[in-house]
């Protein structure tokens, strides 16, 4: 079984479903709230448990009731929570508008999450012990250089979604062997609307990426090889929340396997089609029979 470490966010989504979402300075009605736990790191930790890998989840959770819930959440998947720490005050939170066409609009609030500025000897041990690991920016960014360092020094395969975007640091990217942005944060990254572009550029800086986009499916890219558009799965889409970290989580546990990369990302394909059919983020990731029954 595929050892995933996830060094990450945990956040209560708090979800909104309107029919548009509102300009600047306007209130509009919505039709229904939900509480969702999720957060880009637990995301991808339970696409990736859901997908059949052997999970452990590294970051924070408030003492609240949002904390306790999260945790919960997690160990039900059977995913390892003791790096999973309890910090004084709240737990993160996202605020999430998602409209008729599926789309959705986020503030995230990082709460104990913000708390996670540096990793003990139990988190690099559990980054050593791993086969990959996954990495994403709504941690303080000096805990995730700490993470892909160690990493690094252990030969453990890294992946980072960069986001929420924000400049990266070569001690960062130094230390990265897959990049997966999606189109917009490609084209922050590197100056280029255009994903060819985009990708031409980033991998001066690391030696593989995949730059997802959406309906229109991914790219990816090595150094050395001709960019390869892998198209996706045709379905209606109700809520996109959580179908990149579906990806991610799900792609880690095909490469874990050795499986090849057109073959891990038509799988992590399949698995985030099926998860914008549903509604939520972490409620709406498929299993493992799921995803091979697509």
């Amino acid at each position: 079984m595929t050892g995933i470490a996830v060094l990450g966010s945990t956040n209560m989504d708090l979800v909104a479903y309107v029919p548009r979402a509102p300009a600047l300075g306007e209130t509009v009605t919505g039709r229904e709230f939900r509480t969702v736990p999720g957060g880009k790191g637990a995301n991808q930790a339970m696409a990736a448990a859901r997908a059949g890998g052997e999970v452990v989840m590294i970051g924070a959770v408030g003492a609240d009731a949002f904390g306790a819930e999260l945790r919960a959440g997690l160990e039900h998947a059977g995913i390892d929570t003791d790096l999973l720490h309890t910090a004084d005050g709240p737990s993160g939170t996202a605020h999430i508008t998602v409209d008729d066409e599926g789309a959705n609009a986020i503030v995230v609030i990082p709460g104990a999450n913000g708390t996670v500025t540096s990793l003990g000897a139990g988190e690099i041990a559990a980054v050593a012990a791993a086969d990959l690991l996954l990495l994403q920016l709504e941690l303080p960014l000096s805990a995730v250089v700490e993470g892909a360092r160690a990493a690094h020094a252990q030969g453990v395969r890294t992946l980072l979604t960069p986001s929420p975007v924000q400049p990266l640091p070569d001690e960062l990217l130094d230390h990265v062997d897959l990049l997966i942005p999606n189109e917009h944060e490609a084209a922050a990254l590197s100056g280029y609307d255009d994903p060819h572009a985009a990708a031409e550029i980033l991998l001066r800086q690391v030696p593989e990426i995949i730059i997802t986009l959406g309906s229109k499916g991914c790219l990816y890219a090595a150094r050395g090889g001709e960019p390869v558009l892998f198209p996706a799965p045709e379905v209606t889409a109700v809520d996109t929340t959580g179908a990149g970290d579906t990806f991610v989580g799900t792609l880690a546990v095909a490469l874990g396997e050795g499986r090849p990369v057109a073959e891990a990302v038509a799988w992590a394909s399949s698995a985030a089609a099926l998860c914008v059919q549903k509604h939520g983020a972490s409620t709406s990731m498929p299993f493992r029979s799921e995803i091979d029954a697509s």
